[in-house]
């Protein structure tokens, strides 16, 4: 299984980015996702997850309201739209693929991770 994930870039407070998770290798659309990320210094943490059918959502509380995922079976993609960006949400974003069905934040339950991407939230 590999996973690829893309979309990130420099953005000012405020703005927003889509960030794109493309996923092959077995039928990825069975699983959940979600996506995590590691500020410089922090543990990875998990920021959003979404259901095989897309039907459940998860967020950490930081980013309810702000971020949205979303998934596309059709293409194996998934993706977080991050609107309002804050300099705190700068990191390394990683989409991971669990080996569940259902939507979860428990890093354990991920076995397949995509390389990163850089998000930096700066004026």
């Amino acid at each position: 299984v590999q996973l690829q994930a893309f979309g990130g870039g420099l953005v000012q407070p405020g703005g927003s980015l889509r960030l794109s998770c493309a996923t092959s290798g077995r039928t990825s659309s069975r699983y959940g996702m979600g996506w995590f990320r590691q500020a410089p210094g922090k543990e990875r943490e998990a920021v959003a997850a979404i259901s095989w059918s897309g039907g459940s959502t998860y967020y950490l509380d930081s980013v309810k309201g702000r971020f949205t995922i979303s998934r596309d079976n059709a293409k194996n993609t998934v993706y977080l739209q991050m609107n309002s960006l804050k300099p705190e949400d700068t990191a390394v974003y990683y989409c991971a693929e669990a080996r569940i069905t259902s939507a979860t934040m428990t890093m354990s339950l991920y076995d397949y991770w995509g390389q990163g991407t850089q998000v930096t939230v700066s004026s």
